[in-house]
């Protein structure tokens, strides 16, 4: 022994360089394309809308401002009824087989979509492909949670976000070579593509636990984290947060363990769809169009997907370094400069009345639209995607998963989804009036002010959780003071310890 030996060595614990993620990453992949699909599916009426408005449309689809509204924001309602759903079913089947349902909505949407002959049809399969879109949404960030490790849970809950960002990206793309009955019939592949990979994929470590099915979560979370990981420690943890999880009582809902996190969720997914995100994509064709914008609306809207999957990927790299309050600040800001931007201009030039989307395509554009200030509304539209694209999306689907309560979190998230989806169709579904009636002003006034209200709710009211484990974040809102778990105190009891280290 020298003077540089130890007296004492320190038991070597499970270390992240043990952890085999291939796998992980795998069931993560499998998962996601249900966000794949429903981003596809959510920007679905961007390129068909000014098919079926256009004069030669089919008298039978042809849809005026009242029809195409509802067409656009019906896929929220159904959404909201997925969230339900989640939130019966997420924890009596389980996040995996809940995402696994999600097919049958989504495809059957689909088919009615591509094969329509009316209006109702074009309802319907929106509204079923909305209902797959709700489900997944609520299940997904909550199966990813729970299968990854602290080490990478950040950049993995950022994948939900990224996939749907490709999922619009590649219906805009596929927008500009296919016909709009041939977009539904592409849009069943990655739903079939899920559920074939899924059926391989383990179910939750954590809800396997929960179950007292103790040999098949040790064996799920050997077969994510590889075979050179101790899993005992992880396992003990998880363990030990669900043995002291009890039932909650509406006396308990009245704590801030529990309603804390809760109103946290619910009002940043209220936020998160009342900055304009949804319209705005939805819508994103004939926007452009009205903003007299000096390229064909079709091509905007590519160039806004290609930006929004720049976007997420910068969100992912720096979920995990930055923080998710530092991203959260830098989205609120960016989106606040673009919405007002938009304001102004939309407010100094009206929107005239609805333009013939068809010729705009064609190239009928005025000379005067060919100015560098006809790109104003694309550059302001594009920084307004790249801000949310790198915060308030991606971030708030994570903290959702990361803060919920672990009893409560399949209900509660449905809960989420719900009252995010219910906000999505308010805001869409009005902004077709609003724009029709005073023009583009109106619908970015709004935006803008909700902005300002989401950077002062970051400010007040989120807690940072980057590099901490979901057991070390509930006991932040237990003690209401610090993340470090002391293994004596009272899960039940709200009083802080005396300790005040974090």
């Amino acid at each position: 022994m020298t003077e540089a030996t130890p007296l004492l060595r320190r038991r070597s614990a499970p270390s992240d360089s043990q952890i085999r993620n291939s796998r992980l990453y795998l069931a993560v992949f499998s998962a996601v394309l249900g966000n794949f699909n429903a981003g596809y599916s959510l920007v679905y009426p961007s390129p068909v809308l000014p098919k079926l408005q256009s004069p030669d449309a089919d008298p039978r689809l042809r849809m005026d401002t009242e029809s195409a509204g509802l067409f656009g924001s019906i896929y929220t309602l159904g959404a909201a009824a997925g969230g339900l759903g989640a939130m019966l079913l997420n924890d009596k089947v389980g996040r995996k087989m809940n995402i696994m349902m999600s097919a049958v909505p989504s495809t059957v949407g689909y088919m009615l979509l591509g094969g329509a002959v009316n209006l109702a049809m074009l309802y319907a399969g929106r509204f079923l492909t909305g209902v797959a879109g709700g489900m997944t949404a609520a299940s997904i960030p909550v199966y990813i949670s729970e299968i990854s490790h602290k080490g990478v849970r950040g950049a993995l809950g950022s994948c939900p976000q990224i996939t749907a960002v490709f999922g619009a990206l590649a219906l805009y793309s596929l927008s500009l070579v296919v016909d709009w009955r041939w977009l539904a019939i592409a849009g069943e592949v990655p739903a079939v593509l899920m559920l074939a990979l899924l059926v391989f994929m383990p179910s939750s470590p954590r809800r396997l636990l929960s179950m007292g099915q103790g040999q098949k979560a040790e064996a799920a979370l050997r077969w994510l984290r590889g075979g050179q990981y101790n899993v005992r420690a992880e396992l003990n943890a998880i363990q030990h947060s669900i043995d002291t999880q009890s039932r909650v009582t509406l006396a308990q809902l009245a704590t801030p363990l529990y309603y804390k996190p809760i109103m946290i969720s619910v009002v940043m997914r209220f936020l998160q769809q009342m900055t304009g995100i949804t319209p705005i994509l939805v819508y994103l064709q004939p926007i452009f169009a009205k903003s007299h914008v000096s390229l064909a609306p079709r091509y905007d809207a590519a160039i806004v997907g290609v930006v929004r999957l720049l976007s997420v990927v910068v969100a992912a790299s720096l979920m995990d370094r930055a923080g998710r309050k530092a991203l959260l600040y830098t989205s609120s800001m960016l989106m606040f400069a673009a919405t007002l931007t938009l304001t102004m201009i939309s407010h100094r030039t009206p929107c005239p009345a609805p333009l013939n989307l068809t010729a705009l395509d064609a190239g009928a554009l005025e000379a005067g639209h060919h100015s560098a200030a006809s790109l104003i509304p694309l550059i302001s539209t594009v920084v307004f995607i790249f801000g949310y694209a790198m915060g308030w999306g991606p971030i708030t689907w994570l903290l959702m998963s990361e803060v919920l309560p672990l009893v409560a979190r399949g209900v509660a998230s449905g809960l989420c989804v719900t009252v995010s989806w219910l906000t999505a169709f308010m805001i869409t579904y009005a902004y077709t009036h609003l724009a029709d009636a005073y023009g583009l002003y109106a619908p970015y006034l709004v935006f803008m002010v909700v902005c300002v209200l989401s950077l002062l709710f970051n400010a007040v009211c989120i807690p940072e959780t980057r590099n901490r484990s979901l057991e070390e974040i509930e006991n932040y809102f237990r003690t209401g003071r610090t993340f470090t778990i002391r293994r004596g105190q009272s899960v039940q009891g709200n009083m802080p310890p005396k300790s005040t280290s974090s």
